[in-house]
């Protein structure tokens, strides 16, 4: 029997998904936890219609994410830190520092966690972050330490 996998199921398969499986487990398990639909014509159809919409969805905010990164790219963010007189910076210089940064300089609202400093930061200079989108778009945004 085919069925349609409305959610992800261990050892199966992913949501979105005709597999092949047999009747007794269909019937007894994956229909009654609502967890599969039959794969009649007509939800057939319902999928790939769905299929489309994701799709499309997913272009749209890839199109947006691409537009963040050109836009982040564009310029090195600034960052004030208190220093001493050796050009060394009290304390270091944090993701939750680079998120304001952007959303002060760029405009942009990106979550602290998504954010990694690939070097450490203890001296006045440019370095280098990494920014993750998530679906494997990531992007390396360099920010400049200046004195305060």
């Amino acid at each position: 029997m085919e069925v349609i996998l409305i959610k992800d199921v261990d050892n199966l398969g992913a949501a979105n998904e005709i597999v092949k499986v047999k009747s007794g487990y269909a019937r007894n398990y994956l229909l009654p936890r609502q967890l599969a639909v039959e794969a009649s014509p007509g939800n057939r159809n319902q999928l790939e219609e769905k299929i489309k919409q994701l799709k499309k969805k997913e272009d749209k905010m890839l199109a947006e994410i691409n537009s963040v990164i050109e836009k982040l790219k564009e310029s090195p963010l600034k960052i004030g830190a208190k220093t001493g007189t050796s050009g060394k910076i009290f304390g270091s210089v944090t993701p939750l520092q680079i998120s304001r940064a952007i959303r002060e300089q760029k405009g942009y609202e990106i979550d602290r966690r998504k954010i990694s400093i690939v070097d450490d930061v203890k001296e006045l200079g440019t370095y280098k972050s990494a920014i993750d989108f998530g679906n494997g778009h990531t992007a390396e945004v360099e920010f400049e330490v200046v004195a305060e």
